[in-house]
């Protein structure tokens, strides 16, 4: 699906919203169940729907969507708690 017929006028509930920002941080839908005290089935379900809402066909998607369109800040997000995304510079360490 293209990003352009990803909606962004999607109304996602204070809820929808607080599991994409779980899914910006790239937790699995076991771990947004755990660390929100509801079950993996209730994630599963806001999940869809916010796939549907959004026009997204994944969680790339999604993520891809919540970062245009402003529905999330990266400065919420710890993205070094991501591996991928762990500063890769030493301390001290100049980039020139």
């Amino acid at each position: 699906m293209e990003a352009e017929k990803i909606s962004h006028e999607a109304l996602l509930s204070a809820r929808e919203l607080e599991i994409v920002e779980l899914v910006v941080t790239g937790l699995s839908n076991h771990k947004i169940a755990q660390r929100l005290e509801i079950s993996k089935r209730t994630v599963d379900n806001h999940i869809s729907n916010i796939l549907k809402k959004t026009n997204a066909a994944n969680r790339v998607e999604l993520v891809r969507w919540s970062l245009k369109w402003g529905k999330v800040c990266l400065d919420n997000v710890n993205c070094c708690s991501i591996p991928s995304l762990e500063p890769s510079l030493k301390e001290n360490e100049v980039v020139s």
